[in-house]
């Protein structure tokens, strides 16, 4: 009788245990889309941030440029910056621009753009200007079979 009763209380511990881990876990989630909200700025991911759009003025950089964007096999491989490659973010590479410039790149057939930030030196083809993350080429693209495209690159200066 006293082990039924000892496992009884031991099962109502862990119980206890997980469900108050699971709701620490949830009011997480809501602490964090509520400090979000209590900023007034929705950041999206696929415009690198709403803010710089705000803080700052775009500049003409170049016209018909040549965009193409990172082969997978780069994945996880150090920039010329020192930074972590991911073809997941918003991110290019570029001959001469400083690192962490943050240049809005636009698709010249269909008007699309994206906010990148340059952290890697490149592309070493003459014909092209500017190497894209893959996430941020197929935004704008308007054909996703195609490896390069014309873009206007604008840059931004405060």
């Amino acid at each position: 009788m006293k082990k039924s009763i000892t496992l009884f209380f031991l099962l109502v511990i862990i119980c206890a245990a997980y469900s108050q881990s699971s709701v620490r876990q949830k009011t997480l989630v809501q602490k964090d889309s509520i400090k979000k909200s209590k900023m007034g700025i929705q950041i999206e991911e696929k415009k690198l941030d709403s803010l710089v759009t705000v803080l700052g003025v775009f500049k003409p950089f170049k016209k018909a440029a040549h965009a193409s964007y990172y082969a997978d096999k780069f994945n996880g491989r150090r920039t010329t910056s020192g930074t972590k490659f991911d073809n997941n973010k918003y991110t290019a590479a570029h001959k001469k621009l400083p690192f962490g410039t943050k240049v809005r790149v636009t698709n010249e057939k269909n008007g699309k753009w994206v906010i990148v930030e340059i952290t890697d030196r490149g592309p070493f083809v003459k014909s092209r200007e500017i190497d894209l993350s893959k996430r941020a080429f197929m935004d704008i693209t308007s054909n996703r079979g195609s490896g390069g495209m014309l873009v206007t690159i604008e840059v931004l200066s405060k």
